[in-house]
């Protein structure tokens, strides 16, 4: 058995690198129109278009984001797409040649109006959502803070503050707290403290649950 470590990584927890107020974007991905927040990463391969990062956020790689609005501290695993494009399902052709005409070698003009409600219909997502490897969250969705979307889970419906969801489509599995923990941890909303404070904090992120964590620091 013969231990390796080789190539050079680009995420920023290896080899030492840290985030920094500026956020650091893969030299693969790709950025238009798009805001990102302190601390925040984008990963190889990426596709970011009109949308928001907010601060601590970050997405792992081949990730392809659109006309997104994503909350602080949200976790976004590697692939997961977000608002992927939809058709125009009630013209008589699904093709893009309808909207992208001059693309296609047709006199038309582009149809702004299209992509204009395609921009329109944006994924919201609050603070402190993880979403797992590969799933997939459709035009229009809200997801609540706290919430963890399972892998391969797609998203067709709004997402409650704290829950668990998975399958396709994806349902609720449980809570990830108690009603009144999630409205505690809601109230406190740690993710807008300033890195001063979430660093006083730091111990107890690390040493008491949800329900501990919110007791102590809902006053």
């Amino acid at each position: 058995m013969i231990r390796i470590d080789c190539g050079a990584g680009r995420d920023p927890w290896t080899s030492g690198r840290r985030l920094t107020e500026l956020p650091e974007i893969d030299p693969t991905a790709l950025v238009r129109g798009s805001d990102f927040g302190r601390y925040t990463y984008l990963g190889p391969s990426s596709q970011v278009t009109d949308s928001e990062f907010g601060d601590y956020a970050y997405a792992i790689g081949d990730n392809q984001i659109a006309h997104a609005t994503i909350g602080k501290f949200c976790n976004i695993a590697t692939g997961v797409r977000i608002n992927p494009s939809n058709h125009p399902w009630w013209r008589a052709t699904l093709h893009h040649f309808t909207y992208r005409s001059a693309s296609h070698g047709f006199a038309l003009a582009d149809d702004a109006e299209f992509f204009q409600w395609r921009a329109a219909d944006r994924v919201t997502i609050g603070a402190d959502v993880w979403i797992g490897h590969n799933a997939i969250i459709m035009p229009g969705v809200t997801i609540g803070d706290g919430a963890a979307i399972g892998s391969g889970a797609v998203v067709t419906k709004d997402v409650p503050a704290y829950a668990i969801v998975v399958g396709v489509p994806a349902k609720v599995l449980r809570p990830r707290v108690d009603a009144a923990v999630a409205e505690k941890l809601q109230r406190i909303a740690w993710w807008d403290w300033s890195h001063a404070e979430i660093e006083a904090a730091l111990p107890d992120f690390r040493r008491l649950d949800a329900a501990a964590f919110a007791a102590a620091y809902d006053r």
